[in-house]
Order: C-alpha cells, then structure tokens, then sequence
C-alpha cells in the first residue's frame, strides 16, 4: 500500500514569485482573465516588477504559448484557463453528503509508457483519487463532479465499500497531519506578512496547497481541520486584491446564510 504524498511546499523556503508568476496570480484572479498592458504596468508595481521586467515577461509567456496578445491587451491561454478552473474549484469544490459509498478507479490499459503513465497519475491525482496499491485508486464519493468520460479507455470506475474502517483507510491513502501542518504554517504566514509581494507569495503557495486538500467527508477528518479556513483565507485575499485594483469581484459574494462556517458557498447537495 502506499502513502499519497501531496507535495505540500516548504514554507519557510518560498521565495518571492518571479514576473511571470505575478501577472499569472493577478490574471488568474481577474474576472475576465485579461488586463491591458498599462494597467498591468501599475497593478505589478506594488509587488516590485517594474516595467521593463514586465514586457520582457509578457514577451516570453506569449512565446511559450501562456498568454494570448490582441493589440494591447493580454488574456489567458486556453491551457491556463483550465489552470483557472481548477483553482476556482479548488476554492469552492462541491460536495454532497456522503453515504458510506466510495468511487474506485481500477486501471485496464496495459503497454503505456512512462510519460502515459506519470500523465494519468498526475489527472487521478487532481481528481482528488488516491492510490491503494500499484493501478488502484479511491477516495470517499462525497464529491459533486462526475469522473471524465475519457478515463473509460484506459480504467473501470466502480461504487465500493470497504471492509477497513473508514478513518483508518484515510489515515493510510493521505498524510493528512502534514497537509494540515502546513495548511496552517500557511495560513500564520500570510497573516504575518507585511508587504504585497510577500502576501501574494504566501497566498499563492495557499491555492497551490488546496489544490492537494483531498476534501473528505467532515466524518472522516481529523479536529480542527484547517481547509476551510484556509479557502476562506485565499478567497478573502483574492476579494481584496481584485477590488483594491480596480478588477471588480473575481466570483459572486456568498448569499447571506446560504455558505458555510467561513462565508463560503458550500454548494452542497444531497446525492
């Protein structure tokens, strides 16, 4: 059996994001996912990118294919507006209740390479999955989202329910003491920060961490888990950094009453 490690990063070693990390973090979080030029000039200020540094960073990412140009104004590529699409989940992931049932993922193909093998990895990774053993992967069904149609050709999806204790089958699939550890060293350290640059770093390294957050069932996680205090944190930020820059609210404020103990809709549904 194997322990799913989440790369949870080391907090005491971020370092300052480069200039191309601060026009991502900001265009990831502008609702639409472009800016013009001149008010990207003013918005990376702040966070120490001056203006030469900028273009040639905005020269590169159009050249690697991160960044579409028309005229003066720069949006997200396809490819990133999937990344944005995941971070937004990864700040709001719908759920519904949970009922004992787990989905299992149990991988058919054979003769795949090692690049095929570590891609598939990577894709049941981000659909919060964890792997049991060698080709087998599952996570309580708790999450609103169905499994991609496409993993037909290469897996079988199943409905199980485990002979082993549920808290004790979670406890083995995800190190989840060391996520929460560092889901809070986080969240110390972007209370703690006192310049943009280091906000934004830590805030980053946040959604960046939540995107590994196995989002169990509350039956199934330890007390005084850090998760929601941490979206909430991140979603704050965001709110905040948008509107201080002029860029509007990047996603609709939570109805009053209608979220959960941090102000966030919960998107929660019955199965």
């Amino acid at each position: 059996m194997r322990m799913n490690v989440s790369g949870e990063p080391d907090v005491a070693a971020l370092r300052p994001l480069s200039a191309r990390s601060v026009v991502l973090s900001l265009l990831l979080g502008a609702h639409p996912p472009e800016l013009p030029v001149k008010d990207l000039v003013r918005l990376v200020e702040p966070f120490g990118v001056g203006g030469s540094t900028l273009r040639a960073a905005l020269s590169r990412m159009v050249a690697a294919g991160d960044l579409r140009r028309t005229d003066a104004v720069y949006r997200l590529s396809e490819r990133l507006l999937v990344r944005r699409r995941r971070q937004d989940e990864a700040v709001h992931p719908g759920t519904r209740a949970w009922d004992g049932d787990w989905e299992m993922v149990v991988i058919t193909a054979t003769g795949r390479g090692p690049a095929e093998r570590a891609d598939l990895r990577a894709r049941l990774a981000a659909l919060r999955l964890a792997e049991l053993r060698e080709g087998v992967w599952l996570r309580p069904a708790n999450l609103d989202r169905p499994l991609p149609d496409d993993l037909r050709d290469t897996a079988r999806t199943y409905i199980a329910r485990p002979d082993e204790p549920p808290r004790d089958l979670v406890a083995r699939l995800w190190p989840l003491d060391a996520w929460a550890a560092t889901a809070r060293a986080l969240l110390a350290r972007a209370t703690a920060a006192g310049q943009p640059a280091d906000r934004l770093t830590a805030y980053a390294a946040s959604v960046r961490h939540l995107l590994t957050d196995p989002v169990l069932p509350p039956a199934l996680l330890p007390a005084d888990w850090p998760g929601e205090a941490l979206r909430a944190a991140y979603a704050g930020y965001r709110r905040e950094l948008a509107r201080s820059m002029g860029l509007g609210d990047p996603e609709p404020a939570p109805s009053p009453g209608g979220g959960d103990a941090e102000g966030l809709p919960s998107r929660t549904r019955n199965p």
